[in-house]
């Protein structure tokens, strides 16, 4: 089977968020297991692209309404990822070190859908599938359907994933022209309350809608910022399929990044060994539990009940915890973080920003992993701590609900039920208690160490989706 993933991301080539892990680790499995993967991304101005060598394999021009942007395909010449990469380089949109927050993304990413469809109709062979991913790519299913010049795709299936439906990538008809020219009697597909819904128009146009957890497919049928209706609309052509991990790439026996290996055997002397670096370049005590966080610091992933709950857990437990932030995001909620550092020097420390060497050795070095989340359609985070002998404390939302039991039921990590200060605090305490109790803290260490999350099984499931859509032509 040919399988094409069109994103916005994938690690290591550009990552934002778990989209880049996702559309990183899926192909390499998708092509371990026979299948002809390919994926397909914009051009970014990044330390990959820099580094790797690339060969033109297609050249040509995007029209945009009334502008022209010239555009080459770029293929990455070794496929040293495990699946073929090809970049889409568009110099005037894309030549820029970040992969959003511009006042033209909606230009750059639909020029970037328009010269991906372009290529794949110019290409001698047809894909099986292709399998967009989040609303960057939305408009991909509907310009296979309805656009004239890409009538070649009609019945070539199309799959969207949804990695976090609270982005939809909304612009006004204003912009209509700039999609290549179709029958306008299509023109209310691309309609969702009066404006065009990328995402909207993907899940009407897709020939089959997946998100990365069950429970989260559950969620945006009663929350997903107005597309509810939807959602329940198409309840038949969707499935919720849980993400998996790179378990080659998280590794504590082979981590690269660590400043000790460890496995299930041998643990408690690894973790402390990696708990000592990080303690030490954050002037942290070492003999004390570490709660960290690592994430992006804004509303939906709780990220604004931090300064308050770290605040009052470091002081209900004074001296006796420490708290490690790794993040960026909202201003407000950064400089609230930053000005704890005063306070509770010794014990609390940030790191504002993202750096994957020290994401890695935070996993390795750190007790319990703090996930407040308010939308959590997934989230990697707790998988990899498992993998690394780190315990989360969750709130039950989305995936998190979906992988993390909490201890008092025999399970893997410390859950709660509300987004609030409260519960976080009252949980931080449930870690503190257990943190005291090596035997049981150890036991539940190894039951997430145990957990398997690989993405065999998960690939597995795309594969059966694929065969699905492809049986219906």
């Amino acid at each position: 089977m040919e399988i094409f993933h069109i994103s916005a991301e994938c690690y290591p080539v550009a990552k934002v968020g778990g989209l880049a892990d996702v559309v990183g680790a899926l192909p390499k499995y998708q092509n371990n297991a026979g299948h002809l993967v390919r994926v397909v991304m914009p051009c970014y101005d990044t330390k990959f692209k820099k580094d790797n060598d690339f060969e033109c394999v297609h050249w040509g021009h995007v029209k945009l309404g009334n502008f022209n942007f010239p555009f080459n395909i770029l293929k990455e010449k070794t496929d040293h990822l495990g699946f073929e990469l090809y970049l889409v380089e568009i110099p005037e949109l894309f030549d820029r070190k970040d992969v959003y927050g511009y006042k033209d993304d909606i230009e750059r990413f639909l020029s970037f859908q328009i010269a991906a469809l372009d290529w794949i109709i110019g290409r001698k062979d047809i894909p099986d599938v292709i399998n967009c991913h989040d609303h960057h790519t939305g408009l991909i299913p509907f310009m296979m359907l309805y656009c004239h010049k890409y009538e070649k795709l009609r019945n070539t299936p199309s799959m969207i994933t949804i990695h976090n439906g609270l982005y939809q990538g909304q612009f006004g008809f204003d912009k209509l022209y700039y999609l290549p020219e179709f029958d306008l009697a299509h023109v209310k597909v691309l309609e969702w309350d009066n404006c065009i819904n990328s995402l909207a128009v993907a899940v009407k146009c897709a020939w089959a809608v997946t998100t990365v957890s069950p429970s989260y497919l559950n969620e945006i049928n009663y929350s997903s910022n107005g597309l509810e209706s939807l959602f329940n609309l198409v309840r038949y052509k969707s499935k919720g399929i849980l993400n998996g991990i790179d378990i080659e790439v998280w590794d504590p026996a082979k981590d690269m990044m660590l400043e000790k290996n460890y496995s299930i055997t041998n643990f408690e002397k690894g973790k402390q060994e990696n708990k000592d670096k990080l303690c030490n370049l954050f002037n942290l005590d070492p003999t004390k539990p570490l709660f960290s966080f690592i994430g992006r610091l804004l509303e939906e992933k709780g990220g604004d009940l931090l300064p308050h709950a770290a605040a009052l857990a470091l002081s209900e437990n004074y001296q006796q915890i420490n708290i490690l932030i790794l993040g960026s995001g909202n201003t407000a909620i950064e400089n609230q973080l930053n000005s704890l550092l005063q306070d509770y020097k010794g014990n609390y420390n940030t790191f504002i920003g993202y750096n994957e060497e020290l994401a890695h050795l935070i996993y390795a070095g750190s007790d319990f992993l703090l996930m407040p989340s308010r939308v959590e359609p997934c989230g990697l985070n707790q998988m990899y701590s498992f993998r690394y002998g780190t315990i989360p404390i969750v709130r039950r939302t989305g995936g998190l609900r979906d992988t993390v039991i909490d201890f008092g039921d025999d399970g893997n990590g410390i859950c709660h039920d509300q987004a609030t200060v409260g519960d976080i605090c009252y949980s931080i305490q449930r870690a503190v208690d257990l943190y005291d109790d090596k035997k049981h803290l150890n036991k539940i260490r190894k039951i997430g160490m145990n957990t398997d999350h690989s993405w065999e099984r998960v690939c597995q499931e795309y594969i059966e989706m694929y065969k699905l859509i492809i049986n219906k032509k």
